[in-house]
């Protein structure tokens, strides 16, 4: 089989499975999402080894080396061997309150029969919130 120096840059990331289908890759490079050598490109490019592609995809910034030329489908294994990542590592999470905290988190319960709170008792609970309960200790902790 002859080894294949150009392919379409749809199919090759469709191939190396960037994208899910080959149109999800046709319509990204048609949203300018894709590019080679800072400039955008269209679907019918014709991707050369050692170019690099820049790919955006949702909130992520995809950087690939191409390093082998396939226009068909493959195991993901073959596939990761078409390509060399030079992705930047995606940026540190931002520490949240989770699920269990929340959970410790105290509930003030009214008397049955005494409806909803007041304006007056709505500001006398969040003062009593802010005062008792510091979330700085949480956030800190790990």
């Amino acid at each position: 089989m002859a080894t294949l120096e150009k392919t379409r840059i749809d199919k090759w990331l469709w191939a190396v499975r960037v994208f899910k289908t080959r149109s999800l890759a046709t319509d990204a490079c048609n949203a300018g999402k894709v590019k080679i050598n800072g400039s955008s490109i269209k679907p019918s490019y014709l991707l050369k080894i050692g170019e690099t592609v820049h790919i955006k995809k949702e909130q992520q910034q995809i950087i690939y080396q191409c390093t082998q030329i396939i226009e068909k489908r493959v195991s993901a294994e073959l596939a990761a061997e078409c390509f060399e990542d030079l992705s930047p590592p995606p940026p540190p999470k931002e520490k949240t309150l989770d699920a269990a905290f929340i959970q410790r988190m105290p509930v003030f319960q009214r008397k049955r029969g005494e409806g909803r709170p007041t304006k007056k008792d709505r500001r006398d609970i969040d003062k009593l919130i802010e005062d008792n309960w510091d979330t700085e200790w949480y956030l800190n902790e790990e």
